[in-house]
C-alpha cells in the first residue's frame, strides 16, 4: 500500500438527491479508509450514506444550486481548514465550475477550462465536439422546429433515441425524461413541441440496438497538468432499466478503441479531474461515445488496483501534491449493484457469470463497513411497500367510482311511478331518461 497523507479533508458533493447513489458511498469508504476525515454534502438525513462509519458528517445540501455558495461557505467554516471538493454528479460538478474561483482558499477542485464541465455533459454540445475532432459518435440531429424533428426521426430511421441536451434542467417529478425511445415521427414532432418546459434542446440520435457486448464505459483521472493518472475501460454486463440504465453489474475489460478515445479526448480538452464516458458499439463493431460525465462513475471502484488505488484516491494525491503510484490493472473485476442487479434479475435479464480474476467489488456490501447495506435494504423495500400501498390505494379508491360511473339511474316518468325498477334492471323505454 502506497504512502497516503491525510491531512485535508474530503467533502463529497451530491446535488442528485438520490439515497440510493452508491458511488457516493464507494468514495466515502475509498478515502476513509485511508484514514481521510471524510464529509458529505446530500440530501437531508444522508439515507443508507449517513450509516457508514468512514463519513464523519453528513451536511444538509442545499435548497437548489443558486444556494451552493452559501452551503459550501458553511460547510467550509465547521470544517475550519482548506478540504478535496469532489462532484459526485453533473450538476454539483457543472455548478463548482462555475463557484471555483469563489471557492479558491476553502476548497482544492482541479482546474477546468471556461465551462468544460457544462459544454460535455450538455449532449448537443458533446455531439459537435466529436464532429470536430473525429470522436465516433451516433449520427445526431438537432433539430430547430417541431416539422424538422419530425423529417430528421424519419431520415435517421424509426425508432429514434431523443434526449433533452440539459438533462440536469428537466423539473423534477415532472412526466419527462432525459432519453426517450421515439418510434413515430409524430411522437418526435410532439417532443420538440415541450421544449419550453424541457429548459435545453431536444436532439435525435439514431438507434444503436443493445446486446449482450454493446455498452462499454471509461473511467479516467487526469492531473493538474493533463496527465492520466488512472484509466480503464469496462463492459456493461448488466443494467437497470435493462439494456438501457445505470451499470448493476460491471466487468473490467481492457480495450484499446475505447481507452484510446477517451485518452484522446481528454487531451483534446485539457481535462482535470475524474470523468466517466459511455459508449456502445455499432453494428459494426464501432464503438460511439454516447456520453461524457464530468465526475466519477457510480462503479468507479471497479477500477481499483491491488493496493486500493482508484480515480477518487489518484484525484486526492493529486490536489494534495502528492505523488500518485503507477497503478497495478486487474482486469476481470466485476462490480456489483446489488438492489439493481437484484431488479434486472428479476426481470429476466439474468446475472453474468463468475469473474476470471481480480474479485468482486459491491457497491453496498462490506465487512467492515455493514451498516449502510441494512440501511439500503431496509430503504429499498420500504419503498417498494410504499408503492405498493399506493398503487392498492388507487385501485380501491377507483372501484367505487368505477361503478357509479357504469351504474345506470332511470328517472320515471308519471306513469311508471310505484313500480319497483332496479337500476340496470330493464332497457330504457322511450319516455325515460336515463343518467349515465
Amino acid at each position: 500500500m502506497h504512502a497516503f497523507a491525510t491531512d485535508a479533508p474530503a467533502v463529497l458533493l451530491r446535488l442528485d438527491r438520490n439515497p440510493f447513489h452508491h458511488g457516493t458511498l464507494g468514495a466515502a469508504r475509498s478515502l476513509g479508509r485511508r484514514g481521510v476525515e471524510v464529509h458529505a454534502v446530500v440530501e437531508a438525513g444522508g439515507g443508507p450514506l449517513a450509516r457508514s462509519r468512514y463519513l464523519r458528517t453528513a451536511h444538509a445540501g442545499p435548497s437548489g444550486p443558486d444556494a451552493l455558495l452559501e452551503c459550501l461557505t458553511g460547510v467550509s467554516e465547521r470544517i475550519g481548514r482548506p478540504a478535496v471538493l469532489i462532484a459526485m454528479d453533473d450538476m454539483s460538478a457543472i455548478t463548482v465550475s462555475r463557484l471555483a474561483p469563489r471557492l479558491d482558499g476553502r476548497f482544492r477542485i482541479p482546474h477546468q477550462p471556461d465551462g468544460l464541465p457544462e459544454r460535455v455533459a450538455d449532449k448537443a454540445e458533446l455531439a459537435a465536439l466529436c464532429a470536430r475532432w473525429d470522436i465516433p459518435h451516433p449520427e445526431t440531429v438537432v433539430p430547430e422546429s417541431g416539422p424538422e424533428a419530425a423529417e430528421a426521426a424519419w431520415r435517421l430511421g424509426l425508432p429514434v433515441v431523443a434526449k433533452w441536451s440539459r438533462p440536469w434542467l428537466l423539473p423534477a417529478g415532472g412526466a419527462l425524461r432525459s432519453t426517450t425511445l421515439v418510434h413515430t415521427a409524430a411522437e418526435a414532432r410532439r417532443l420538440y413541441e415541450r421544449s419550453a418546459e424541457a429548459g435545453s434542446r431536444l436532439l435525435l440520435q439514431r438507434f444503436l440496438p443493445a446486446g449482450p457486448d454493446t455498452d462499454w464505459f471509461f473511467h479516467g483521472c487526469f492531473s493538474r497538468d493533463g496527465r492520466p493518472l488512472l484509466a480503464g475501460s469496462g463492459r456493461k454486463e448488466l443494467s437497470w432499466p435493462v439494456r438501457t440504465g445505470l451499470t448493476a453489474v460491471g466487468r473490467w475489460l481492457p480495450d484499446p478503441s475505447v481507452e484510446e478515445a477517451g485518452l484522446r479526448l481528454a487531451a483534446r480538452l485539457g481535462y482535470q479531474g475524474i470523468l466517466d464516458l459511455d459508449f456502445r458499439r455499432d453494428e459494426r463493431g464501432c464503438f460511439r461515445l454516447v456520453d461524457f460525465n464530468p465526475r466519477p462513475g457510480a462503479q468507479f471502484r471497479l477500477f481499483t488496483d491491488p493496493s486500493g488505488l482508484d480515480v477518487v484516491q489518484a484525484m486526492y494525491l493529486d490536489l494534495t501534491g502528492q505523488h500518485t503510484p503507477e497503478p497495478a490493472g486487474v482486469p476481470g473485476r466485476v462490480f456489483i449493484a446489488e438492489n439493481y442487479a437484484l431488479l434486472a434479475a428479476l426481470r429476466g435479464a439474468g446475472l453474468p457469470g463468475r469473474p476470471q480474476g481480480g474479485g468482486v467489488e459491491a457497491a453496498w456490501f462490506a465487512l467492515d463497513d455493514p451498516l449502510p447495506f441494512l440501511a439500503m435494504i431496509a430503504a429499498f423495500l420500504g419503498r417498494g411497500v410504499r408503492k405498493a400501498a399506493s398503487r392498492l390505494w388507487d385501485a380501491l379508491r377507483g372501484f367505487p367510482a368505477h361503478g357509479r360511473r357504469t351504474a345506470r339511474a332511470v328517472v320515471r316518468t308519471p306513469r311508471q311511478r310505484g313500480r319497483e325498477l332496479p337500476a340496470q334492471a330493464t332497457p330504457a323505454e322511450p319516455d325515460e331518461l336515463v343518467v349515465r
